[in-house]
């Protein structure tokens, strides 16, 4: 049987060469795309590697302001603070702690890179809290919706005050947008925007971030919150839900397993849409080219274009620095 058109049409005349090839590609990866998520932790005077994230570390204080730098002159210009507190409590109140780590780093890079970047900042209580759950607990053990959002509200407004340009609530709690839209408006902060964790799944490939952020559950896990891994129908209703309580950025969690949810999403709404290329997707690649199975920079490329290709802006990776680095180099 032959193709139609065949002879006439042949598609491999368009990537006979490399410079054909670059001329015709239809997803371009550019590292204004990308968004570097940091850790600062308090009590530490040097970076601190994470073991199951090869090329991560946990910053303190100064170092994250170092490696804001090297990132920016790479040309990534956005960053997610994540903050691991010295202590933490049941309600999790180092969250809106103005002295905090995350609320810290906010204020230096502000200082030292003005409005030439985009400074994001986690909005979620996990790191905070004793149980290494998303908010306060009920008595039976539930995480309490209502408590936690009000943490959230106080958390987004101390993030506000410290210089972030976008607050993440990432808890999955029911009405988090709408009370944080309503709190930051109330404190004045009508200009930050929210990044929703729209659809965040309860999902396997979070480990690595957990050891980084040092926020594993001591008991049960997040399904009792974060979305069922093979609800495509619910992720919709869940975004929807966020783009009418005010998000100005909806995201997917994780990235590679949620494509479709992805183009959903991208097919559905014309709002700026994230995706996260979470810890245990880039750790995977960092094991396998570690192991010599894979070439880990190509995999690493293709990985967040396919992620670009399936409709997201702006994509959340680990390897933002890696990638940018290469970018540069052509």
């Amino acid at each position: 049987m032959t193709s139609p058109g065949f002879p006439a049409v042949r598609l491999r005349r368009m990537r006979r060469t490399r410079g054909l090839r670059r001329a015709f590609t239809e997803t371009r990866l550019h590292p204004a795309d990308l968004v570097a998520p940091v850790f600062v932790k308090d009590g530490i005077d040097q970076p601190v590697e994470v073991d199951t994230m090869p090329g991560v570390v946990q910053h303190s204080r100064d170092s994250v302001r170092a490696e804001a730098k090297r990132l920016h002159a790479l040309g990534v210009s956005s960053f997610i603070l994540f903050g691991v507190p010295a202590a933490k409590d049941a309600q999790g109140s180092g969250g809106w702690d103005r002295n905090g780590p995350v609320h810290a780093a906010l204020r230096a890079l502000r200082d030292d890179l003005g409005d030439e970047v985009v400074l994001w900042a986690d909005t979620c209580l996990c790191q905070y809290t004793d149980h290494g759950h998303c908010g306060p607990l009920t008595a039976d053990g539930q995480v309490d919706n209502d408590a936690a959002v009000a943490g959230y509200v106080r958390q987004a407004v101390t993030q506000a005050d410290a210089g972030a340009d976008l607050v993440a609530p990432s808890g999955m709690m029911d009405g988090q947008v709408a009370a944080i839209r309503d709190g930051l408006d109330a404190a004045g902060h009508a200009r930050v925007g929210i990044v929703a964790y729209a659809a965040k799944f309860a999902s396997a490939f979070y480990g690595p971030f957990r050891d980084a952020a040092e926020s594993a559950p001591a008991f049960g896990d997040r399904s009792a919150y974060q979305e069922p891994p093979a609800n495509r129908r619910e992720a919709r209703r869940e975004v929807a839900l966020d783009v009418a309580e005010g998000a100005d950025v909806v995201m997917v969690k994780p990235a590679l397993p949620y494509l479709d949810v992805v183009a959903d999403v991208r097919g559905r709404y014309d709002l700026p849409v994230a995706a996260y290329h979470v810890s245990g997707e880039y750790a995977m690649i960092k094991a396998a080219a570690d192991r010599g199975w894979i070439d880990g920079a190509r995999a690493m490329h293709e990985a967040v274009v396919g992620i670009r290709r399936a409709g997201a802006d702006l994509v959340l990776t680990y390897a933002a620095g890696e990638l940018a680095q290469a970018l540069q180099e052509g």
